[in-house]
């Protein structure tokens, strides 16, 4: 299967909505990663409640994995139609388990490698279908090996909170899987790669990108959210609401996202730091918000998970496709940052600078991630997050205050009401030094200058982009945001010393570097999740420089490990490496 699959084993779960594939997904994930192998998962759904065709892929690994494969190890089928919707990467090196009656009849004809799992039965036996994804979790733990003692210790652990009924019968339908699955893993010996066992992966912690812009959040210092619902970016609304009381966040759910960004505004203004999340339909209702932050020169953050569109589009799948919305919303001319994290270690650090770049330079501030980033699970060693009050940008006001005073960097004294003797006056029309209402045409040229001043500042503060291989490089691959993962493991798996990654995690304003280090490669290549490839565009925009070779995935889905490995292989195919 390639050398992207010789140190882990890819298990692919496919069921319906209602059957608990996240909750299966979630303690998969605990006991395995406990056990010692580095973890990763992805989900991906469909956009209804019941029904459909979902699917979780697990990948346990002797080191660290965090891109989502092509490649199928186990496949673990829940209903009818699974088989018939992955057929296309189900291959004879694939070990189908699960019922006879939900596996097609060509599987068997094709000489499939298929190990009959009757978890219907087995489920009804625990207590009912629903204990269906505790049989699967038995199966697999047993089919890996893992001590059934030490999985029912985990298990105690993930239900330390739920009643003592619910946890008693989870853990008999693990057990009674897990019967199952150690009868057939002498059958399976020699069928799947050996995946070795590490000490050190049982201190890391397993995150989503959710729980990374949430809990960068907290530390950027965040106390007020004010969100409307939209997927993907609705678990960082619900991680702040689940964590509100603990870290004296004020979360609102918005009636719109007209009103959220507004309340978020609203926070800035009286001295808080307000955060919104949404995703791009839900951005397009905020941007007159958005250009009212650039007119009152008020902070703001904005995360927007990115999703397909347009209009509703796909929305539960992913996409890199909103930059350009984010970089020219907005009417007027008004400067912005935004931010593009890749892991997980650089949401936690972007969200919290999110929060300082906007309180230093006035600005909104966009932190683009995607369906993607926020639904996949990392293991990573653990962050360090240093305990530190965040800095803060606010002055008590004197009698003479004016608030959009001019400065030689176009940032002003910001100071809020109540905190000094001051007046805060704040207007959506062109206003003077002190805020009030202007149509004088000097002072508007002025102002406009003022605010446009910022980018200076904005780009000194950039966050460099970060090279991956050799110093000196013939072909240079170029990504942002969450293609982090999966072209750096795809490099790995190529292993030449003449191509270099650089993935940007500021997408704009341009880091300082990029021209130099672009202008280094003879040849260039860009990977993104869109059909345009919009960094591509803005780079030329910026820079002049222009791509070789372009790499683009448009159909919903993340980059798979061996798509990329084959498409980058092809684009370098021929080329001179002298």
């Amino acid at each position: 299967m390639g050398a992207a699959s010789q140190t882990d084993i890819s298990i692919l779960i496919s069921g319906e909505a209602g059957q608990g594939l996240q909750k299966l997904e979630i303690l998969l994930l605990d006991v395995f990663k406990n056990a010692g192998y580095f973890v990763y998962s992805y989900s991906e759904f469909m956009s209804r409640i019941r029904g459909g065709n979902n699917s979780t892929q697990v990948r346990i690994a002797s080191k660290p994995v965090n891109s989502y494969r092509r490649g199928i190890d186990i496949f673990v089928p829940l209903h009818i139609n699974a088989l018939e919707r992955f057929k296309e990467r189900v291959t004879v090196n694939t070990l189908i388990l699960g019922d006879f009656d939900l596996i097609p009849e060509e599987f068997f004809k094709k000489g499939f490698k298929i190990l009959n799992v009757p978890l219907v039965q087995l489920s009804k036996d625990a207590g009912g279908l629903i204990t269906l994804n505790m049989v699967v979790l038995g199966v697999l733990a047993a089919m890996m090996g893992i001590d059934p003692g030490f999985v029912k210790t985990r298990l105690e652990h993930s239900f330390s909170r739920s009643d003592s009924q619910r946890k008693q019968k989870s853990i008999e339908a693990v057990l009674i899987g897990y019967d199952s699955g150690a009868q057939l893993r002498n059958q399976a010996q020699g069928l799947l790669p050996a995946v070795r066992i590490s000490e050190e992966v049982k201190n890391n912690l397993v995150m989503s990108g959710v729980d990374a812009i949430g809990i960068g959040g907290l530390a950027g210092g965040c106390n007020f959210v004010s969100s409307y619902p939209m997927s993907p970016s609705t678990g960082v609304l619900v991680f702040f609401a689940r964590h509100a009381q603990d870290f004296g966040v004020v979360v609102e759910q918005a009636e719109d996202e007209i009103s959220a960004v507004n309340m978020a505004l609203g926070a800035w203004y009286a001295g808080g730091r307000g955060f919104v999340t949404t995703s791009g339909g839900g951005f397009a209702l905020m941007v007159e918000g958005l250009s009212l932050a650039g007119a009152i020169e008020s902070p703001l953050v904005i995360h927007i998970g990115q999703r397909p569109g347009p209009a509703t589009g796909l929305p539960t799948r992913t996409e890199q496709a909103d930059l350009e919305h984010a970089l020219y919303s907005g009417h007027g001319e008004f400067p912005r940052a935004i931010l593009a994290p890749g892991s997980i270690q650089e949401g936690l650090t972007l969200t919290r600078q999110a929060f300082m770049l906007a309180d230093k330079y006035q600005v909104p501030v966009i932190i683009l991630t995607d369906q993607h980033y926020l639904d996949s699970n990392f293991c990573i060693a653990p962050p360090d997050i240093k305990l530190i009050e965040p800095e803060k940008y606010v002055i008590e006001t004197k009698e003479d205050y004016r608030r959009y005073q001019f400065t030689s960097d176009g940032v002003s004294p910001r100071g809020i009401p109540g905190f000094g003797k001051g007046i805060v006056c704040a207007d959506s029309d062109e206003h003077d030094e002190g805020g009030y209402i202007t149509e004088d045409a000097l002072m508007r040229s002025s102002m406009v200058e003022k605010r446009l001043n910022k980018l200076k500042g904005l780009a000194s503060a950039a966050v460099p982009p970060t090279l991956t291989g050799p110093q000196s490089f013939n072909h240079l691959v170029v990504g942002w945001g969450s293609t982090f993962n999966v072209v750096r493991e795809a490099l790995e798996a190529i292993d030449r010393d003449d191509v270099a990654f650089l993935h940007f995690s500021q997408v704009y304003p341009l880091p300082a570097e990029t021209s130099e280090i672009l202008s280094r490669a003879r040849n260039r290549i860009i990977i993104e999740n869109n059909a345009t490839s919009q960094f591509a565009k803005l780079i030329k925009l910026e820079t002049g420089i222009d791509f070789d070779e372009r790499i683009l995935k448009y159909d919903g889905m993340p980059f798979m490990l061996e798509d990329v490995i084959e498409d980058l292989e092809r684009a370098l195919k021929g080329k001179n490496s002298g």
